[in-house]
């Protein structure tokens, strides 16, 4: 046996990812990991505009307020402790003002309308089927803000559940952007806090959900970013020091792999091309002034000058103009 692991390949896209293809990325923090990597590497991308959300319900709920531009309804808003939040919302949008705090969710949502209406891709990334569902009114959170738990009950969602909440969402983004295209993935955090055990079955009531939606709707794909830590990295090594999430080699390996699937052969050389720029970018030498790094310098400033009309390097340009010495 000369392969002592298993090797996930990266199978054909039913459609490609190019630079000026517009992104849209929501979910736990893996969307994040992703949406910023598509970021870096100058892709036209909106990351995780309502901040991080584990379960499909709120994900859901989230994505109908941008796709119909519509605003959170007042029971959704609450206050413990001078603090004012939104359940549907990320702890980083509560405000010390209720006004504030409505303000940031309007312009949140006011921009994710105008981005998923003219993106190509949204990538949505499951974290959890585990919800906590509000006692006064049924409503599944997205975050507890803290509120103590004797106001939730605690359940695990079922695929029924998890399908009807697409199809609800799906139907309003297919009259708004009916080219855009669905990557789903499943986050490879396991979540301990529900036991290693009942993680197991959320995770597999995910794993289903998804493989279900991608037989239902043509415009749906599944990506394995799951799959690739669990059996093709499994190892240790390659999760960060909480030994829960993955680590950055992990996450530049399923990026890799992610590439290779979804980039054409252009965008492909791009992103190799840009990886370089990026570490000369980073290069910080002893000597600054000296003729070879000078050199250096004029060379990387050569290569961004040829970028200018494809991608905005005006940030790069101007950093090493501000290094070269006339």
């Amino acid at each position: 046996m000369d392969n002592f692991r298993t090797v996930l390949t990266a199978t054909p896209a039913s459609f490609n990812i190019g630079l000026r293809d517009g992104c849209f990325t929501i979910g736990s923090c893996f969307a994040d990991n992703l949406g910023q990597l598509l970021h870096q590497h100058k892709f036209e991308v909106l990351v995780n505009p309502f901040g991080t959300s584990y379960n499909p319900i709120s994900i859901h709920k989230v994505l109908h307020y941008a796709i119909q531009n519509e605003l959170p309804t007042t029971d959704t808003y609450g206050e413990l402790n001078e603090t004012y939040f939104n359940f549907d919302f990320h702890s980083s949008f509560s405000a010390l003002e209720a006004n504030i705090l409505q303000r940031n969710i309007t312009n949140a949502i006011s921009k994710s309308h105008s981005a998923i209406r003219s993106a190509t891709t949204l990538l949505i990334t499951y974290g959890t089927a585990w919800v906590y569902e509000r006692k006064d009114n049924g409503e599944i959170v997205s975050n507890c803000h803290k509120v103590p738990a004797v106001q939730f009950n605690k359940q695990l969602l079922t695929q029924k559940k998890i399908l009807e909440s697409f199809k609800n969402f799906y139907q309003q983004l297919m009259i708004l952007n009916p080219n855009i295209r669905i990557i789903l993935t499943l986050s490879p955090v396991r979540h301990i806090k529900d036991s290693l055990e009942l993680n197991a079955v959320s995770k597999s009531i995910l794993r289903l959900s998804c493989h279900t939606l991608c037989e239902m709707y043509p415009q749906v794909e599944y990506f394995p970013a799951y799959e690739i830590v669990l059996d093709d990295l499994r190892d240790y090594r390659f999760y960060d020091r909480d030994l829960l999430h993955p680590s950055p080699e992990a996450i530049n390996y399923i990026w890799r792999i992610f590439g290779d699937r979804y980039f054409t052969k252009d965008t492909a050389t791009f992103v190799k091309k840009w990886d370089e720029i990026s570490k000369a970018l980073a290069h910080r030498p002893y000597h600054p002034t000296s003729a070879m790094h000078q050199k250096f310098l004029s060379n990387l400033l050569t290569q961004l000058e040829e970028l200018k009309s494809t991608i905005n390097v005006d940030k790069e340009i101007s950093q090493v103009k501000n290094q070269i010495k006339h």
